[in-house]
């Protein structure tokens, strides 16, 4: 499976006047004699334009000024083949070569309810396995990383990894950022955990505080790319379960909103969005949130939702961008 989006067509300016040529050519050859060579000199313009179009298309993804590939969903285990697809993806990745790779969370699974045991384990396999890609990689927390926040677990509250701790001490800042190439890029920690021991998708006050001193030392005009694991928006519901659908609990972050005011005045252009296994892209007000397919599909039990096991490759050009879905051709054995 694969997808593209691109948002280049024919400039606004090209496309209002061969648009009035157009019109005017047409008004015209109901007074001319050879009406017939007046009508194919339009077909020819129309043909004009639309190569016009394709090649503005095809020009913004392959001159590129840096490239980066998205995995989030990883699901990394033992078991189901898991550590095998995992490196069959990051093979495919190498030979892409992106500048850098952004993981989107759930980076392995999962430590919410195990024991100490079984957690360390899983981050030493994934701080091994993440060793093959041949550039560098920055993380997303994803759900199934906080550590030991289900009761089942047994894990104290004190506990040195609790929450986030294990994140923090094998991986890196569960919310930081960086800027490549004239674009900055924020990576946010969208899991909060509830009096009851669960988890939610939010933004917490501090992180919030965070962004608003990340941004007030940023040029408005810089582009911006946020990395979330639990979606700021998503359609999956009502594509699912009908257009009056809710979204779950936990399904999206509940102070999207609030979050996304934050970046008021500034060039928020792509949001990347993981936790459903959905491939998706919601264009609102000037920027894209881009829910991705999942790199272990199903949980390494093959597609999902008829959306390959696979990740994205975002192409930047100037201050725009295009991605595509790519299908590392993973199957289940």
């Amino acid at each position: 499976m694969s997808g593209k989006f691109n948002k280049y067509l024919l400039p606004d300016n090209k496309r209002s006047m061969y648009f009035s040529i157009f019109v005017l050519l047409l008004y015209l050859s109901k007074f001319l004699i050879m009406k017939k060579l007046m009508l194919i000199f339009i077909a020819v313009l129309s043909i004009t334009i639309m190569n016009s179009c394709v090649e503005q298309e095809t020009s913004s993804c392959e001159e590129e000024s840096f490239t980066f590939a998205f995995l989030t969903d990883i699901h990394l285990q033992p078991e189901r083949n898991a550590t095998e697809g995992f490196r069959a993806a990051i093979t495919e990745v190498n030979v892409l070569k992106p500048d850098f790779v952004i993981t989107g969370g759930d980076l392995v699974m999962d430590v919410l309810g195990v024991s100490y045991g079984r957690a360390d384990s899983l981050y030493n396999l994934y701080a091994e396995e993440v060793k093959g890609f041949d550039m560098p990689v920055y993380n997303t927390l994803g759900n199934h990383e906080v550590f030991g926040i289900y009761e089942r677990s047994g894990i104290s509250p004190d506990h040195p990894e609790y929450r986030y701790g294990m994140f923090e001490s094998r991986i890196g800042e569960t919310y930081y950022s960086f800027d490549y190439e004239g674009w900055h890029f924020m990576v946010l920690n969208s899991v909060q955990e509830t009096e009851d021991r669960r988890y939610i998708g939010m933004i917490g006050e501090e992180q919030m505080d965070w962004i608003r001193t990340d941004l007030m030392e940023l040029d408005p005009n810089t582009p911006i790319i946020v990395s979330t694991h639990i979606p700021f928006i998503t359609v999956l519901t009502q594509i699912l379960y009908g257009e009056y659908a809710p979204d779950y609990h936990g399904l999206v972050v509940e102070n999207a909103r609030e979050v996304l005011d934050l970046f008021a005045g500034y060039k928020l252009k792509l949001v990347l969005q993981g936790h459903l296994h959905y491939l998706e892209d919601i264009y609102v007000y000037e920027t894209h949130f881009i829910t991705a397919g999942a790199v272990s599909g199903s949980w390494w039990n093959g597609p999902y939702n008829e959306v390959e096991e696979g990740f994205l490759m975002v192409h930047v050009k100037g201050d725009d961008f295009c991605w595509e879905y790519v299908d590392y051709a993973w199957e289940v054995e």
